[in-house]
């Protein structure tokens, strides 16, 4: 439960504007929400408060991570190393075949990954939401769930089929109005639904219309995986004889509210339809990456001024890992470039999640705003010598100098101890999950590499 919590003599960070900068000042959490920031500690105001020494802390904003897939935690360590469709050859063959429980134990696992690196926000797009979504909402991590929609059977895509079928949309539209009723602002709004369109090679203009709808009938967000592989390139081309931006664009699907993931195949001109429909790039650089830099337009992303968040999307939940990422690609752009700095990636993980998502209640640090706080040890090697704590947070940060968390004014995390499951309950089970989900992937019969395994 939400705790009354005087957090003292700890740094933290605020904001000037847009600049990430470090300040002083007791935080009083109560209800949930930070009730007061203050140097003065006289008097009785906070006698009912549980004083927490913070000596040598520095409290950050709770990390957003503004795409991810829980389940496909079970393909850690394989198709990093495979070639071929990953996305329909393996992860959706494995979303498929998981079973519900086993499905719940890898979410419970990447929350519990999520929880250790400062994560307190995450936004998870997949198929079969309702399995797993009370495996993680269980874990006190602040949600925004979706059941991926798509028209063309996607089970048959990886064989080099396209086939559209109403009646096979339909089953997710249906699930995704499900969510919404059971699980849309449940746990005091802690948990939400954003509508997803999975991407536009498997979606028609009538699914895109569909999830357009439902989105404005509810009031949500939307997302979109987009030009993410080339087989959803060359399909979009075959189809409707344009890039997927202008296929978007022309269905009237871009726009302020959508999260549009990954833009490795557009090109300038589609930065451009982007950047001015206001649509914002969610980028995962570090998953993106696993075979080399990850080669979207990245200039022109920057030099448009395209609102970007960060996102660790596939096989982990490690923020960190994608700030460091973001750093060097973004940078790389500019060849060897100081630009962006580390603050501006510090503020994709935090501040610009919290706009994407529409909501200004996290990703900063503020009176009455959402207590959702990460904190860090300044005094581990990693951190010290400090001249400054965002620059090394984003340079050189790593899950290990987390050592609490808390979403909502309750701690998931403290003293690097998580306090809403049993850690080594959830790697056991995790662990076990992803060995029978792989057993039956091998006997499916599917004509595709097998990772290779540990013998024991």
């Amino acid at each position: 439960m939400a705790g009354r919590y005087l957090l003292k003599n700890a740094l933290h960070v605020a904001h000037e504007g847009r600049v990430p900068v470090l300040r002083t000042g007791a935080i009083a959490i109560e209800g949930g929400r930070i009730a007061a920031i203050t140097d003065d500690l006289s008097g009785t105001n906070f006698d009912a408060f549980e004083p927490i020494d913070m000596t040598g802390r520095l409290i950050s904003p709770g990390f957003i991570n503004s795409h991810t897939h829980a389940v496909l935690l079970a393909l850690r360590g394989t198709v990093e190393d495979i070639e071929g469709n990953l996305v329909y050859q393996y992860m959706v063959p494995a979303s498929y075949l998981l079973q519900p429980d086993e499905r719940a134990a890898i979410a419970r696992l990447a929350c519990a990954e999520a929880i250790r690196c400062g994560t307190t926000t995450m936004v998870d797009p997949l198929r079969h939401v309702a399995d797993y979504a009370p495996a993680m909402i269980a874990t006190g991590m602040r949600l925004w769930l979706a059941e991926s929609c798509a028209d063309a059977v996607t089970t048959e895509v990886g064989s080099g089929t396209y086939r559209f079928d109403r009646e096979f949309g339909e089953t997710f539209l249906t699930r995704t109005q499900q969510l919404i009723e059971r699980f849309h602002g449940s746990e005091d709004d802690r948990v939400r639904v954003i509508m997803a369109a999975h991407a536009p090679d498997n979606c028609s203009p009538w699914m895109l219309g569909q999830v357009t709808e439902l989105a404005r009938k509810h009031g949500l967000r939307r997302t979109i995986h987009l030009s993410q592989i080339i087989s959803e390139k060359s399909q979009v081309e075959k189809l409707h004889g344009c890039t997927s931006t202008e296929y978007l664009a022309q269905n009237n699907f871009l726009g302020e509210d959508l999260l549009a993931v990954h833009w490795t195949f557009c090109n300038d001109s589609d930065v451009r339809t982007l950047a001015d429909s206001g649509t914002r790039l969610i980028h995962s650089p570090a998953s993106m990456s696993a075979k080399g830099p990850h080669p979207l337009p990245m200039k022109a992303i920057l030099d448009a001024g395209v609102r970007i968040a960060l996102s660790t999307d596939n096989m982990t939940e490690d923020m960190f890992q994608s700030m460091k990422a973001a750093l060097m690609l973004h940078r790389g752009a500019y060849q060897r470039s100081v630009t962006p700095g580390p603050g501006d990636v510090f503020n994709y993980a935090t501040l610009n999640g919290a706009e994407a998502l529409d909501h200004d209640g996290i990703g900063s640090i503020a009176v009455g705003k959402c207590a959702d706080l990460a904190v860090i040890d300044l005094q581990t090697p990693v951190m010290a010598p400090r001249l400054s704590a965002i620059s090394n947070l984003v340079h050189y940060g790593h899950p290990g100098i987390v050592t609490d968390t808390m979403v909502a004014g309750r701690f998931l995390m403290r003293d690097r101890v998580l306090t809403t499951m049993n850690e080594a309950d959830a790697v056991t089970e995790g662990q076990a999950a992803t060995d029978a989900m792989w057993t039956r992937f091998a006997a499916s019969g599917a004509s595709v590499p097998m990772p290779s395994r540990d013998p024991v």
